[in-house]
């Protein structure tokens, strides 16, 4: 049974940074791809970024570009997303996925499992 847990998430002024964490069992991790989708209220669930199974491709959603960085490490089974310059709108719960696909997939309906989400709100 695959097993992801998100950790990080928090309260952070407009400008603040986070790096939010997902350590994942019952895979063998460098073999799948794992990535971020983000849902703020009343919005439906978008994906931020993702990172292949070797971790030498890495995708963004266009507007997140260089203010968001995935990363992993598989010596800890464990995902990355550093945000920095946090804007308001980044506002959102912030999940992780894995899925085997060979490349990183930004389709939300892809992905077989989640996380629980972890909540990032910043303030203005």
């Amino acid at each position: 049974q695959v097993q992801l847990v998100e950790s990080g998430g928090g309260l952070v002024q407009a400008g603040g940074s986070l790096r939010l964490s997902c350590a994942a069992s019952g895979r063998t991790f460098s073999s799948y791809e794992l990535a971020w989708f983000r849902q703020a209220p009343g919005k439906e669930r978008e994906f931020v970024a993702g990172i292949t199974g070797s971790g030498g491709i890495t995708r963004y959603a266009d507007s997140l570009k260089g203010r968001f960085t995935i990363s992993r490490d598989s010596t800890k089974n464990t995902v990355y997303l550093q945000m920095n310059s946090l804007k308001p709108e980044d506002t959102a719960v912030y999940y992780c996925a894995i899925g085997s696909f060979g490349a990183v997939v930004t389709v939300r309906g892809a992905y077989d499992y989640w996380g629980q989400g972890t909540q990032v709100t910043v303030s203005s």
